[in-house]
């Protein structure tokens, strides 16, 4: 028991209620010492990168005394032209990083007390910063490959009569979409959306290093990966693991997808699940983070990202 509450204690070093107390000060403060790390939250023009600038105090907003470019803490960022206060975006990534398995947009808005498109936007501007930190990474060593499918469920007729077979074709809905995943040993995860799973063979040419080697399983499109690396397959109708073949990384991090899908959203649309797939990457690559060091993390991944085009009003995308 003693062991269970230390385990406990180091995986939570941050609160909703240690958050709110410090108030609005402390969680701007925070912003700036995490955007300005490098001066020690001291203000930089991201015009001009002048250290030279002056705070327009009525305003939270900094004038560059170079270019004369007004600007804020969250300017150049996924979080410009927020409206929300400064510590209500703070709780709501310490809220999201809190939710392992993800949490609905409804939910996000009801601890916030904000609309549900407010919550949803911000969810989705976070997801993007996430899946921005692994872009253009390279798996090496030892990969593991596997592909999932989500979405596009028919719902079966009440009548035996009037029910049809879901697996033709003909009856699909068209919004089924394969996840392909490769996962390094004691590294990164990416996942992809694709529309068959034979699909990842090409995928892995691009971003699986020629001298890793693959784990995958005995699927007949994943043959064509003995061309080009050492890959070791497994059978799960026999077994798991038979200590040569192994994906259960891969399977791990379905594990916490579907969860993530069924359990918290109950269903994700073609056009967003890689936005999931990706949240799903990073919490899980994270996992033995302490709460505290991966709402810091994510905060760090949003300030640091651009501003996102696909997350901003009609009028804001060709700014």
């Amino acid at each position: 028991m003693a062991q269970h509450f230390l385990l406990s204690a180091k995986a939570r070093t941050l609160s909703l209620r240690s958050i709110y107390a410090g108030g609005e000060d402390k969680a701007y403060a925070t912003f700036c010492a995490i955007r300005w790390h490098v001066t020690e939250g001291k203000p930089v023009c991201p015009r001009c990168g002048c250290l030279d600038s002056y705070a327009i105090t009525t305003r939270r907003k900094f004038k560059c005394a170079g270019c004369l470019h007004q600007f804020s803490v969250t300017s150049g960022t996924i979080f410009a032209s927020r409206k929300m206060a400064f510590v209500d975006l703070l709780a709501a990534i310490c809220i999201f990083t809190n939710a392992v398995k993800g949490i609905s947009s409804l939910q996000m808005a009801r601890d916030l007390d904000c609309q549900q498109k407010t919550a949803f936007v911000l969810c989705h501007k976070l997801r993007e910063a996430m899946a921005a930190e692994v872009e253009g990474e390279t798996l090496d060593d030892v990969v593991e490959m596997d592909g999932a499918y989500f979405g596009g469920h028919i719902r079966p007729a009440n009548k035996v009569e009037d029910r049809i077979d879901r697996r033709l074709a003909k009856h699909q809905t068209g919004k089924r979409r394969v996840v392909v995943v490769l996962r390094e040993r004691g590294g990164r995860t990416l996942p992809f959306v694709t529309m068959s799973e034979g699909e990842g063979v090409e995928i892995a040419k691009r971003v699986v290093d020629r001298l890793a080697v693959i784990h995958a399983d005995e699927a007949s499109h994943w043959d064509a990966l003995h061309a080009g690396w050492l890959t070791k397959r497994i059978n799960h109708s026999e077994a798991y693991s038979d200590g040569v073949g192994c994906t259960n990384q891969a399977e791990s991090y379905f594990s916490r997808l579907r969860r993530m899908v069924t359990g918290q959203h109950h269903g994700v649309s073609p056009k967003h699940l890689s936005q999931y797939a990706h949240e799903a990457a990073w919490k899980e690559d994270h996992r033995r983070m302490d709460n505290g060091a991966l709402a810091h993390r994510a905060l760090g991944l949003g300030l640091a990202h651009g501003v996102s085009r696909s997350w901003k009003g009609y009028w804001q995308r060709s700014a």
